[in-house]
């Protein structure tokens, strides 16, 4: 499935830190980071032109670094698929960690819009982080009922445009803990649905149907990132809380809580070699209250649209999210220009609030990266995943996915 909205891009909206650049003497690490000894995408199109390009830095300064690349994809969720992807990073000064400004677009064969935007920015010496997410979309999209257990044959096709703000400050406390606070608000409108294809009853309506809804919330923050480099890690560790209330207080309809729990690890296996294992967990989970249908977790609706490879977006929907992935990263040409990886995820949803979680749905599969961009360590990822129920699709994205 193709992955749009903040993760077709999503590691240059995370939180940054810099890349490295060893001392000349450490021959290890210089021959694993000398981007003049790797081939990306624009080194091959300026082959084929003539023009050498010019690769003494190999890291991220002032100076803005342009990743773009235009795709036409096949996915389960968009049929046939338009897209423009792009990111800038840069520093804000020599010392700061690397900030970023992304932008996707794309139009479906199923007419889907989607325009999102989103910004990383970190201030001077790091002490503040400033995360932003603006996206619209024009989303025909099927639901299928609530939890893991959910028929794929209750398919419920709809349709609504949605529109998110997001923007959270973080404030460095010490070394590579933040914590702050943010704004968030999703507004679904022009919501219709067909009702299921089989003639069952819709979950969606037994749930609670709405033509539009709102959400505004506050959230609360905290996040520790010793990554060397976020786009591409190769070491370190990644963990992330945020509680989200929308109260009434908000001018919420209904009020209702949620915390989202991100914990991610990466190191090289075996230790001597360029290959990369990524560990990863996601759990999302509605504490108290009912948020609209379309605010439940569900799969690839996560914040930067990665989890679930291997299903369609929204094959599962439900108040509480438990999410695993694991993902093994080589190299396939010496020179960088090619990769590959092998992955498998397991996920768990409950159905309606106060409900418990229902069957753990697995899928797997393998990918292919082909390197963007050498000094910001950007991959084309191709991937195509196999899950239960004859599901399966191809996923690309520019990053990794986590």
């Amino acid at each position: 499935m193709l992955i749009y909205s903040p993760a077709i891009l999503r590691a240059q909206n995370e939180k940054f830190v810099p890349l490295t650049k060893y001392p000349k003497n450490d021959t290890v690490a210089k021959k694993h980071t000398d981007t003049l000894q790797q081939l990306d995408l624009y080194d091959i199109i300026g082959s084929l032109f003539g023009n050498k390009r010019n690769s003494e830095n190999d890291t991220i300064t002032t100076k803005p670094v342009l990743s773009v690349v235009p795709a036409l994809g096949y996915t389960l969720q968009s049929k046939l698929a338009l897209t423009l992807a792009g990111n800038i990073a840069f520093r804000t000064n020599k010392d700061s960690k690397i900030s970023t400004i992304t932008i996707n677009t794309a139009y479906t064969q199923t007419k889907q819009i989607i325009i999102p935007i989103q910004s990383n920015i970190w201030t001077k010496n790091n002490d503040y982080d400033f995360v932003g997410d603006i996206r619209y979309l024009k989303y025909p999209q099927s639901t299928y009922g609530l939890g893991s257990s959910s028929n794929i044959n209750d398919e419920d096709p709809m349709d609504y445009d949605f529109f998110r703000f997001s923007e959270i400050a973080l404030k460095r406390l010490w070394t590579n803990f933040y914590a702050g606070i943010g704004y968030i608000a999703d507004v679904h409108w022009n919501v219709t649905h067909k009702g299921p294809l089989d003639g069952a009853p819709s979950e969606y309506v037994e749930y609670g149907a709405q033509s539009h809804s709102i959400c505004s919330g506050i959230t609360l923050n905290a996040l520790y990132d010793s990554r060397d480099n976020s786009i591409n890690p190769y070491r370190g560790f990644y963990a992330s809380l945020q509680y989200k209330d929308d109260g009434n207080f908000m001018g919420n309809l209904h009020s209702w809580q949620a915390m989202i729990i991100d914990v991610r690890k990466y190191f090289k296996f075996p230790s001597s070699s360029d290959n990369i294992l990524a560990l990863w967990s996601y759990d999302w989970l509605v504490l108290t209250g009912n948020p609209p249908y379309l605010d439940l977790p569900a799969n690839t609706w996560d914040t930067y649209s990665g989890t679930g490879r291997g299903y369609i977006q929204a094959r599962f929907r439900g108040a509480q999210m438990v999410y695993m992935e694991s993902e093994y990263r080589f190299k396939v040409t010496n020179n960088g220009l090619l990769g590959g990886v092998i992955f498998a995820n397991a996920q768990s949803f409950s159905a309606a609030q106060g409900t418990n979680l229902q069957s753990i749905q697995p899928a797997f599969g393998p990918g292919l990266r082909i390197k963007l961009n050498k000094i910001s360590r950007t991959n084309i990822a191709i991937d195509y995943g196999f899950g239960r129920e004859g599901s399966r699709g191809m996923f690309i994205n520019v990053g990794e996915i986590f």
